[in-house]
C-alpha cells in the first residue's frame, strides 16, 4: 500500500516545492476579516435559500476523474473545500459558499463521483463507492488545482470524506467542520447488529442490498431522495424548486452505481478494490483525528447519528462541539448556512 500513497502523492511533490510552501505558508495567515473578531465568529445574518446557483462550473482531469466544481472566492485566498453527502450535491452549499468567498476565502464545491459534472475519465474503471476511494478522490483533486492545505468542511458523506484525510494525510488538512462528528468506519463494525430501532433508521441500506432495490432507486431516484430530505429534515420546509436544483445532479449515469456499491460495501456484500485495503485496515482501526476540528449538529436531525459524548475523544487536537438549533436537520450547511460559516471561519483562525 505503500506504493498506492506514494502515487497519490508524487504529483504534489512536482508541484510544491520549498517557495510554494512560503506561499501557502503566507495564505494560512490570511484568515480574512470576519476571523479576526474572535474565537466566536458573527457572520451577516443570511436567509437560508437566499441563492439559488453557482457562477459557471468548472473541470479538472483528477485521478480517474473529471471533477465538476464551482468555485468563488479570491484565487489567492486561503482555501476550503466543501463536500457535500447523498442525496445532496453542491447546492448543500450555495449560501455558505459566497459567505466565505466574501470573508476572503477561496472556496472549492466538487461533485462527489457519480453526482452532477463529475464523469469517470474512463470505461474501464470499476464504480467504487467505498469510502476511502472518495478521499482519493479529493486528494487527487486537491494535487490537480495545485492546492496543499485547505481546510476540509462537510456532511454526511462528505464529512467521512473529510474525516478519512484529517486521520490518513494530516498535512493535506489545515482544519476540519464535520457535521454529526466522528463518522470513519469498517466493516466489521458493520457486522454488530444495532436494537431494533436503530436498524430502522437504515432501512435504505438494506433495500440497496437486493436487486430490487437497486431497480427501485434506479426508477425513483427523485422519489427516493425527497423522501429522506423529509425524513433528515423533518422541519425543513424546502421547496420543489430547492429540491430540483439538486436533484438534477442525481441523473449522472453513475450515480446509482456509486451509490448502491456505497452501502453494499459496508455491510460486507460488495468488494472493493485490493489496492485500498490497506487505507481501509488502517480505517478500521479508528484513527485519532489530530487537525483542528469543529464538529456541528442540528437539533432537528432525522438521520441515524452518535451522541457527541461518543466520539469527542477521537479529536485530539483543538476541539469544539456546537449544537446548532431552530429545528436544523441533516443537511446543516444549506438550512443553517450562517452556523455552518462561522464554524468554518473560526476553526479556521486556531
Amino acid at each position: 500500500m505503500d506504493k498506492i500513497v506514494e502515487e497519490i502523492n508524487q504529483d504534489r511533490r512536482r508541484f510544491f516545492g520549498s517557495a510554494a510552501m512560503a506561499i501557502i505558508a503566507t495564505q494560512i495567515g490570511m484568515i480574512g476579516p470576519a476571523a479576526a473578531q474572535g474565537a466566536r465568529t458573527t457572520m451577516p445574518a443570511i436567509k437560508p435559500g437566499t441563492n439559488t446557483s453557482f457562477g459557471p462550473l468548472k473541470q479538472v482531469n483528477a485521478g480517474a476523474l473529471n471533477v465538476g466544481y464551482a468555485e468563488a472566492g479570491p484565487t489567492n485566498g486561503p482555501v476550503v473545500v466543501l463536500l457535500h453527502g447523498w442525496p445532496y450535491d453542491i447546492h448543500s452549499f450555495v449560501d455558505v459558499a459566497p459567505m466565505l468567498a466574501q470573508a476572503g476565502y477561496r472556496v472549492i464545491v466538487p461533485y462527489l463521483r457519480g453526482y452532477g459534472a463529475t464523469h469517470f475519465l474512463s470505461s474501464e474503471t470499476a464504480r467504487n463507492g467505498q469510502p476511502s476511494v472518495l478521499a482519493v478522490d479529493t486528494i487527487a483533486l486537491l494535487d490537480a488545482l495545485k492546492v496543499e492545505r485547505p481546510l476540509l468542511a462537510g456532511f454526511d458523506w462528505g464529512a467521512r470524506t473529510a474525516n478519512i484525510i484529517a486521520a490518513l494525510w494530516p498535512e493535506r488538512c489545515k482544519a476540519m467542520v464535520s457535521v454529526s462528528g466522528y463518522l470513519i468506519g469498517s466493516q466489521e463494525a458493520s457486522k454488530m447488529p444495532l436494537p431494533p430501532k436503530a436498524e430502522l433508521e437504515w432501512w435504505y441500506q438494506f433495500y440497496f442490498a437486493t436487486e430490487r432495490g437497486r431497480a427501485g432507486y434506479d426508477t425513483y431516484r427523485r422519489e427516493f431522495s425527497k423522501l429522506i430530505w423529509q425524513l433528515a429534515s423533518p422541519k425543513w420546509a424546502f421547496d420543489d424548486a430547492t429540491f430540483d436544483r439538486t436533484a438534477a445532479s442525481f441523473d449522472n449515469p453513475d450515480h446509482v452505481a456509486i451509490v448502491v456499491h456505497n452501502y453494499r460495501w459496508r455491510l460486507g456484500l460488495a468488494q472493493g478494490e485490493p489496492k485500498y485495503d490497506d487505507l481501509e485496515a488502517r480505517l478500521a482501526a479508528f484513527p485519532v483525528i489530530t487537525v483542528p476540528t469543529i464538529t456541528l449538529e442540528g437539533d432537528a436531525n432525522g438521520a441515524p447519528h452518535a451522541e457527541p459524548s461518543s466520539y469527542a475523544k477521537k479529536f485530539a487536537g483543538k476541539y469544539e462541539h456546537r449544537l446548532i438549533k431552530g429545528g436544523i436537520g441533516h443537511n446543516l450547511p444549506q438550512e443553517a448556512p450562517q452556523a455552518f460559516a462561522e464554524a468554518v471561519v473560526d476553526i479556521a483562525a486556531s
